[in-house]
């Protein structure tokens, strides 16, 4: 989008919507889509009069028509308990009839509220007044020629609190709001991202109670965890996030916040960072959420990058309200991201609409027969399953012993312990086996059909180890666990766990992954260490097989090992190497 100079808007074809449908709407792991950009515009620009032309297609043009023909549009600043001004968008039903109210505070994107105009647009439609706003500090901010800044008409004042305790205060100073103006029936949060852990800790938080349902999509559970899970910086997201609120750093964040940036990436005073992420996670709420009894919509995927889905899982697991989970293929936003801007079907979105419907219209539709978990199978898009828990997607484990693997020769994996192999290879370079090619992108691909092909003969067996079960069929289903000795050429040692589907002519595909950091140790001195890997549904054919690689460097994490040493792992007896490969 723009600067918020006068200028002429492009109108949006029905190539570009088809564009954004079938490719999603990032253009990087830190930029929208030319076309999601110039879709919000054109929305926003439409709904506001301000048009000079036509700028949508005709479908999306009918719906505005009708969402207008039967509400309100509005365009508040919404000020909050300190003075920032928060932008917001309403639409509010005409009629006396009372009605719920939807609030949607926007992601973590330089557009904030505006990117989902098309969602505000189905909620009306569906019998809702809606309010969303931008939270404080995100949006666009453009420098000028004279010195300083200027904000576009969407961008909130003050700087990013990270969804901390003023993010808390200014949602209920948002339902403050809505109540005055809309007088609604009922609230509910639906958020996406940023969005949907506002949403979560707003209804946590609110001092009356007031939140009596929350949908969160690509959600977070435990930020503390996606931030350091493993004690393994999560650099690349952060990098990434910090790109994506609109304008530079040293204006969107406060001093005490750009110093945890600082902290965070540097390594250092750590316990601050875990402590100031665990004040931002869900997860450390739960309680008062149970307590209060508000109906939780969870939705995750299983190559996430941002929100990696373990957390989300840990998070809903803990739920005893009126909950559901959803988990599907890809990476961040891509399930659900056009189903946001778009009129039309989106199975994430339309299921997502469809409990709260349940929830908060009291609609009579499926949701309430639904199984509390649903999993899409791993790169079979029309295959999902439904279980009672999560707990419940698991219904076996298959221990598979790590044989001998070096000199690059690909080790086992057994049925029987194996002791007293080392298998060593060197640090600090990045390996053809890595968990994407590029943040949120690589994801958006899966989700489209096109997942990653890796070429297991190009893994480098100089700087990584591998691992090989026989062939075999298998339901993977839940969380794998991999334990291994490791003698480290440092204090700390790195190491990266990958899971790969490898079919007969040597090309594979990715289960599943995790990192893992080794702290206070000692050169030379073996430890053995264990680690859960991220949670996958994935089918294994019959003539497939299943190999580990761990390798000691990712392009999405920190690396604490020495540059180009020698790092070795092996199995100790009494305390064997294994994999640890949940089936159902």
């Amino acid at each position: 989008m723009s600067t918020p100079e006068n200028h002429e808007i492009t109108p949006v074809t029905a190539n570009q919507l088809t564009k954004i449908q079938s490719s999603g709407i990032w253009a990087s792991g830190t930029s929208v889509s030319a076309e999601a950009g110039q879709l919000a515009e054109a929305l926003v620009a439409t709904l506001s009069d301000s048009a000079e032309q036509v700028l949508l297609p005709a479908e999306l043009q009918e719906l505005v028509t009708q969402v207008k023909a039967k509400a309100t549009i509005g365009f508040p600043g919404i000020t909050a308990n300190d003075g920032i001004r928060l932008s917001a968008f309403t639409i509010r039903l005409k009629g006396d009839e009372p009605r719920p109210v939807v609030i949607v505070p926007a992601g973590w994107t330089p557009l904030g509220w505006t990117l989902f105009a098309g969602l505000y647009l189905k909620l009306a439609l569906r019998g809702y007044h809606v309010l969303a706003y931008t939270p404080r500090g995100i949006g666009q901010t453009f420098p000028i020629p004279s010195g300083g800044f200027i904000d576009a008409p969407f961008t909130s004042g003050g700087t990013v609190d990270v969804a901390g305790p003023s993010d808390w205060a200014d949602g209920s100073t948002v339902i403050d709001y809505a109540q005055q103006h809309f007088d609604p029936s009922k609230v509910a949060f639906l958020g996406e991202s940023y969005g949907s852990g506002i949403s979560q800790l707003v209804a946590a938080h609110d001092p009356e109670a007031r939140v009596e349902a929350v949908v969160a999509l690509s959600t977070w559970g435990d930020l503390a965890d996606a931030l350091l899970g493993n004690d393994t910086r999560h650099l690349a997201a952060v990098d990434a996030l910090s790109k994506f609120t609109g304008g530079p750093e040293e204006r969107k964040f406060d001093a005490e916040t750009r110093q945890l940036l600082d902290d965070f990436r540097a390594g250092v005073n750590l316990d601050d960072v875990r402590a100031w992420a665990t004040e931002r996670s869900p997860l450390s709420y739960i309680d008062q959420t149970n307590a209060r009894g508000i109906p939780t919509f969870y939705s995750n995927t299983w190559h996430e990058t941002l929100f990696p889905v373990n957390g989300a899982v840990t998070t809903f697991e803990r739920l005893t309200v009126p909950k559901h989970l959803n988990l599907w293929i890809g990476d961040h936003a891509a399930p659900e991201g056009a189903g946001l801007m778009l009129p039309g079907p989106n199975v994430p979105v339309d299921e997502a609409l469809a409990w709260l419907d349940h929830h908060i219209l009291g609609t009579a539709n499926e949701a309430p027969g639904w199984e509390p978990v649903r999993s899409q199978v791993m790169f079979e898009p029309t295959h999902r399953e439904s279980s009672p828990s999560w707990s419940d997607v698991t219904t076996s484990t298959e221990k598979l012993y790590l044989g001998g693997a070096n000199g690059g020769q690909d080790g086992t994996l057994g049925t029987a312990p194996a002791a007293g192999w080392t298998a060593s290879f060197t640090t600090g370079e990045l390996t053809e086996a890595k968990a994407v090619d590029e943040l949120l992108k690589t994801g958006q691909q899966e989700w489209q059909g096109n997942p990653k092909t890796y070429l297991t003969g190009k893994f480098d067996r100089s700087y990584l180890a591998t691992w090989v079960s026989p062939a075999g069929a298998r339901r993977v289903r839940g969380i794998p666990r991999v334990r291994l000795t490791v003698t480290p050429a440092g204090e700390k040692a790195t190491l990266v766990a990958y899971l790969f589907d490898v079919a007969p002519d040597g090309t594979a595909r990715i289960i599943t992954h995790e990192p893992y950091t080794l702290t206070g140790a000692k050169a030379g001195q073996a430890v053995t260490v264990a680690w859960n890997l991220q949670a996958a549904v994935y089918d294994v054919a019959a003539d497939h097989k299943v190999m580990l690689v761990i390798n000691a460097k990712d392009a999405l994490y920190s690396d604490d090992n020495p540059a180009l040493a020698t790092l070795s792992v092996g199995s100790a007896a009494g305390t064997e190497a294994y994999l640890d490969l949940p089936l159902g």
